[in-house]
């Protein structure tokens, strides 16, 4: 296999003699002591481009999904107490697995794919936004849903009008370091098959190189701090009243 260039190329996880060859046309890029090489960060950021998207994709659908699981799970939860426990511990159950054990238990299942990365990083998230909405939950106060009820709102208005709207700094909290982690366990959806950046740590001999994963840490920075954004900003335009007891 070949690149644009002519040189040769290696498998994910393989190195290619002509990456090597390439790499010493600079200093820096010649000596594995130097942790950063701008000039080869500068020539090659554009390869970074698609994985970052892919990254970008598949942090936006596990976390959406997982947030939807989740989060009727906990409403299940916060009506039926009883369902709690089980709940709990089948959502740690899916946290603690390994993260490169969990891709490689499920090809098997659903082979090497994008929906194999999606389930597991799904899975990932419900644990923690579980717990956060369901303790959201709990803490509204009584006496809100006391008034509530008092101007004749049913159960289910009581929960959509009063309960889920005072809860959301909670569950917009949970939200926020689910796909936090999520960002960073995507690196590894290259083991399903499902690219990512993690495609620039594994092929090319990249793991020799460490100017590459830097940049990949760098880029999966800015990605958690764009996430966050959006998160905050649903959060401030979610909860006017915050913002009035503030001022």
């Amino acid at each position: 296999m070949t690149s644009l260039a002519g040189l040769p190329l290696a498998a994910a996880g393989e190195v290619g003699e002509g990456f090597f060859r390439n790499h010493e046309t600079a200093p820096c890029q010649a000596k594995p002591s130097h942790l950063f090489c701008w000039d080869w960060a500068r020539e090659n950021i554009d390869r970074f481009g698609t994985p970052t998207l892919q990254q970008f994709e598949l942090v936006a659908i596990s976390v959406v999904l997982g947030f939807a699981v989740a989060f009727t799970l906990a409403l299940i939860a916060h009506r039926r107490r009883w369902l709690r426990p089980p709940l709990l511990a089948g959502t740690g159950i899916l946290y603690a697995i390994p993260s490169i054990s969990f891709f490689l238990l499920l090809l098997p299942i659903t082979g090497r794919s994008r929906e194999t990365a999606i389930i597991a990083l799904s899975a990932y998230t419900l644990q923690i936004i579980y717990r956060n909405v369901t303790v959201g939950l709990d803490n509204v106060p009584d006496s809100a849903k006391d008034s509530a009820r008092g101007m004749g709102m049913t159960d289910r208005q009581i929960l959509w009008r009063v309960e889920l709207p005072l809860a959301l700094p909670e569950i917009i909290g949970g939200l926020r370091i689910a796909t936090v982690s999520t960002i960073a366990i995507a690196t590894l959806a290259v083991f399903a098959g499902a690219g990512g950046l993690g495609t620039q740590i594994l092929g090319e001999g990249h793991l020799r190189f460490p100017t590459a994963i830097v940049v990949v840490i760098a880029i999966v920075v800015v990605l958690a701090f764009i996430f966050d954004a959006i998160l905050l900003t649903i959060q401030y335009l979610s909860t006017p009243w915050r913002r009035a007891r503030v001022s």
